[in-house]
């Protein structure tokens, strides 16, 4: 139990050490040996946590992404209705996304790493797509989302949309605002899903 305990706290100290870094330096200028000597560990103890780099952000997105699903499930359970706090959950990554853009951004690259078994882990660390199919789930149950289409299938496909559509941000217009090309991606996105005919639910409901 005080090994394990003992391993915990030093990932969680090269973790900080490394974060850090990376918003100090900026990531790619950050090498392992410079955060191994912050996190007072050599460099094959950094390795021995971190196989690369880019997995201390796996870390960072997964524990970003556990924040807004507590959030999103907390709202569900005080009665908010399934859509808003969709628009909410987007809208806060809208947010996040232009303030950890340095941070996000290398995460994001790992979905499209070559090496299959990193897009694996970046895919299993940052799950949005289903959580995406959750929300939706109580939508289709009121008969507002269309059926002919997996949950999974369209959670999925909204999470590429976020991806895809903050990388391209990053890349070519930083200097725009990326929530209002997200509200653009997710009304085209709610334009294909929701049921038709689709009219909005009474008040309250």
């Amino acid at each position: 139990m005080l090994r394990d305990h003992q391993k915990k706290r030093r990932r969680e100290r090269i973790f900080k050490a490394a974060l850090a870094l990376f918003r100090e330096k900026g990531f790619q200028e950050t090498t392992a040996n410079d955060i191994a000597r912050m996190a007072h560990v050599s460099r094959g103890t950094f390795f021995n946590y971190f196989p690369y780099k880019e997995a201390v952000l796996l870390d960072y997105g997964s524990q970003l992404l556990a924040g807004l699903k507590e959030e999103a499930r907390r709202r569900l359970a005080q009665g908010k209705p399934p859509l808003e706090v969709l628009k909410w959950l987007w809208e806060e990554l809208a947010q996040g996304t232009m303030r950890e853009k340095d941070l996000l951004m290398p995460l994001f690259y790992e979905l499209l790493n070559p090496d299959p078994l990193r897009a694996r882990a970046a895919f299993e660390a940052l799950p949005l797509g289903d959580f995406l199919a959750e929300l939706l789930a109580p939508l289709r149950k009121e008969g507002r989302v269309r059926k002919d289409l997996s949950l999974e299938r369209m959670g999925r496909t909204l999470a590429d949309l976020y991806f895809l559509t903050a990388l391209r941000w990053a890349a070519y217009t930083p200097e725009k605002d990326l929530k209002e090309e997200m509200d653009k991606t997710l009304a085209l996105f709610l334009e294909g899903a929701l049921a038709r005919p689709f009219s909005p639910p009474p008040p309250g409901a």
